[in-house]
């Protein structure tokens, strides 16, 4: 846990680091990275462990579970965001999506397999490809479009779901597969590149969030404004209450659903705010101040 924390900190320090001095070429070689963790190492992760999850009913709860969680923070966000804090459209599209899509790839999966051993991680990889990755490109988006000043046609979107996701394609050959094409060996390795993801997404979290101080649109620390402290409870407190509850009431789920739905929230939150015009300072402080929470809440966890 101490490493995952130090990777956190330290990769996101460098990155933040690197676009002050470097700027555009530090933007180009962070594009690259998440360009190399998007086609090559999630794909890689998200087959072999979707390969060796055993589909159960507990398992299918927690996918379900997960998306009912989706949901329950999409409604009472947007009452939030448009009656209590009285936010613009921009402002309660960004609070709606930074809420309701979280970090489940880069800091859930890795932070999940530390907390609770890397038997869960197959769990955590299921919940960020089969939740988080679908609900971002179909839900997400459409809560942009919808709520954004720019828009874009649908079927472009469409088309950017099934030509631009590889981890998706992946899981769907992974949930495919037969076992002997997913060997114990071939499945530890995957998980080794669980932490490799981890500091390569987080130097992206540190260009983007200097980028965007520089452009005015945020400051690092970010300011805690009453938004972005209403994003940041949101997103961390009622998400997994809902799979608590749930879980309670119906059937129990493994331990790496109640870990995910509780992440932080995601850096693809900023692409759906470039893309469509969301509010990109309520966009940036509440992936910094939810995933500063986790980090903490995780180490103390850890330390108990």
């Amino acid at each position: 846990m101490t490493l995952i924390l130090a990777l956190i900190g330290g990769s996101t320090a460098m990155g933040f680091g690197a676009e002050h001095r470097y700027q555009v070429a530090a933007e180009r070689f962070a594009r690259r990275l998440m360009w190399l963790v998007l086609w090559l190492l999630m794909p890689v992760v998200t087959f072999f462990n979707i390969a060796s999850l055993h589909i159960t009913a507990r398992v299918g709860a927690g996918i379900a579970f997960g998306w009912v969680s989706i949901a329950v923070v999409l409604v009472a966000s947007y009452v939030v965001g448009s009656r209590v804090l009285c936010l613009d459209r921009a402002g309660t599209g960004a609070l709606m999506c930074v809420t309701a899509f979280g970090n489940t790839g880069y800091l859930g999966i890795p932070l999940t397999g530390a907390l609770f051993g890397f038997h869960e991680i197959p769990n955590a990889v299921a919940y960020d490809t089969l939740v988080s990755s679908v609900a971002l490109v179909t839900v997400g988006f459409s809560v942009g479009a919808a709520f954004g000043t720019v828009g874009e046609r649908a079927r472009d979107r469409v088309a950017a779901f099934f030509l631009r996701n590889p981890p998706l394609w992946a899981a769907i050959l992974g949930l495919l597969a037969p076992d002997v094409l997913a060997p114990g060996w071939a499945v530890h390795a995957s998980r080794v590149l669980v932490v490799a993801i981890l500091p390569v997404g987080f130097f992206a979290v540190g260009v983007t969030l200097a980028a965007e101080a520089e452009e005015g649109a945020a400051k690092f620390p970010p300011p805690l404004s009453r938004d972005v402290v209403a994003a940041v409870l949101l997103k961390l407190v009622l998400p997994p209450l809902v799979v608590i509850a749930l879980a309670g009431a119906i059937i129990d789920v493994p331990n790496a659903y109640f870990t995910q739905a509780a992440m932080a929230s995601g850096l693809n939150n900023l692409v759906v705010a470039h893309t469509y015009g969301l509010d990109r300072r309520l966009t940036a402080g509440a992936i910094a101040w939810s995933t500063a929470v986790v980090a903490f809440v995780g180490l103390v966890v850890a330390l108990l």
